[in-house]
């Protein structure tokens, strides 16, 4: 998939648990592996809203595309 999610590299830098993470956006730590992992199909805005909120970044900062 060329969308590569960074979730992970942000939540080390902020030393958060993906509990915590998910507590703060208020979405099942299941759902936040998920997204996390490249899993996802789609992520709401809202989500995509309180993640940037809560991690203190950008869009950018979470999610890249690279050419496959």
């Amino acid at each position: 998939m060329p969308v590569v999610v960074d979730i992970d590299v942000m939540m080390a830098r902020r030393k958060m648990s993906v509990g915590e993470l998910a507590e703060r956006i208020g979405i099942t730590p299941t759902n936040l592996a998920v997204l996390k992992n490249g899993r996802a199909k789609a992520v709401r805005f809202t989500t995509l809203d309180a993640l940037c909120e809560v991690l203190d970044c950008q869009p950018g900062d979470l999610l890249r595309w690279e050419a496959e």
